[in-house]
């Protein structure tokens, strides 16, 4: 999502003239489009922040602007903190970018009412795969979680828009859109979210629908089906779990029960049978016993994701998980991260194994960042997969004998091309 973010900013300054530059001493702007949802992504912003400032003493024109989540968050404590700064404005601001940059406005952090209508121009990177918005913010308040607060409550964009700025990607020659969301399943426009993904599925050069992400508790059976019967919608899902224990999945807020969750498990599995599963999973989260601990591993064994990304829990100042008492001994998170990064490592290969020999569809994207003379590309249920061929396979589907399985990769052989 700040990616995409940042493909807006980058469209709008270059209606503006602006070009993008790798060597940040020949830039006239620096913005930082930061993140708040860990601690970890805050440090490293400061850290960078720091750093520029030498360049502005020696570059005094330089301008600095600070986005995304921080910048809502924190609004003028940046510029009183960090004087270098010459612009603030958060996620719901992006469409003023032009604006304050000839105004020399300071600070821009107020709710848009109107963001679900604003189409914004974005400069993307290459034509085979692109990000669409389709809603804005959150209304989950899941304890743990800032985004409600940064990016604001839930808006929907009218199913016209989406459906006109994907055929205009279409005539582009884009293959594959990524819809947008923090939980796409609630979006609730004209139409619902499976009714939106009936009227992408019929655009004329669009060959791949993925989506993220999708809260547990709105998973509908109408989605299920539309997975199942549009041939467009990738056999992929992204579902957090977070926990495999009811206590703590109370405590987070999350608004169902592990039961819950493993019935929606059982349709998608029962519906598609090669769907490839997903989630997220925080551990460390305040009074987790090592019951609770113990219980997420017995789930991950039961549920064998596809892939995880496993996080430490983060307090995020004015969530209520950062006010809850009993915090977690450090040393104790750690070995639980590692205990369950290491279950899902053995899980994620064994996966990988089965595929050997077998026949993947593939959409190339581009030459491999592992593995130098070969392209890559991902199966339908979102796996990598590296394989030797020239360049002008790039935007194609390709037919591809997978060979070799590694943890986070798999390699192939071509066979055909479409």
């Amino acid at each position: 999502m700040n990616v995409h973010d940042s493909e807006k900013m980058a469209g709008i300054l270059k209606a503006k003239g602006y070009a993008e530059t790798a060597n940040t001493e020949d830039a006239d702007l620096i913005i930082f489009n930061t993140c708040s949802i860990r601690q970890k992504a805050e440090q490293k912003f400061r850290s960078e922040l720091g750093r520029i400032k030498l360049l502005k003493s020696k570059k005094p024109l330089l301008k600095i602007a600070v986005a995304g989540c921080i910048a809502q968050q924190k609004g003028r404590d940046i510029l009183k903190k960090s004087p270098h700064v010459d612009y603030v404005f958060g996620p719901q601001n992006i469409h003023k970018l032009s604006a304050m940059l000839a105004t020399n406005a300071m600070v821009c952090i107020e709710d848009n009412p109107e963001i679900q209508h604003t189409n914004l121009p974005a400069e993307r990177k290459g034509n085979v795969k692109a990000w669409v918005s389709i809603m804005y913010g959150c209304n989950n308040f899941c304890s743990y979680c800032i985004v409600p607060y940064t990016r604001g409550r839930e808006k929907s964009r009218p199913s016209r828009n989406i459906f006109e700025e994907i055929c205009g990607l279409a005539e582009k020659g884009f293959k594959e859109v990524t819809l947008l969301g923090q939980n796409v399943n609630s979006y609730n426009s004209d139409t619902n979210f499976p009714g939106l993904l009936r009227k992408i599925n019929v655009i004329k050069g669009i060959e791949r629908i993925r989506f993220v992400t999708s809260h547990p508790r709105d998973l509908s059976d109408e989605l299920i089906l539309c997975i199942k019967e549009l041939p467009k919608i990738c056999e992929h899902i992204h579902l957090p779990l977070q926990s495999g224990s009811d206590r703590i999945l109370k405590l987070m807020n999350r608004g169902y029960t592990y039961e819950d969750y493993i019935e929606k498990v059982r349709k998608l599995k029962e519906s598609i049978p090669h769907i490839a599963i997903t989630t997220d999973i925080i551990t460390g989260f305040p009074s987790e016993t090592d019951n609770d601990h113990s219980i997420t591993i017995k789930a991950l064994r039961s549920i064998e994701f596809d892939g995880i990304f496993a996080f430490k829990f983060s307090p995020r100042q004015g969530t209520k998980a950062a006010e809850m008492e009993e915090s977690i001994n450090e040393e104790i998170t750690s070995q639980q991260l590692i205990d369950i990064v290491g279950l899902q490592n053995d899980i994620t290969l064994r996966k990988n194994e089965a595929l050997k020999g077998t026949h993947q569809e593939v959409l190339v994207e581009g030459a491999s960042k592992t593995d130098k003379g070969k392209i890559t590309g991902r199966t339908r249920t979102n796996k990598i997969v590296n394989f030797e061929g020239n360049e002008s396979l790039i935007g194609r589907l390709v037919n591809i004998e997978i060979k070799t399985a590694m943890r986070h990769s798999l390699e192939g052989r071509l066979i055909s091309q479409s």
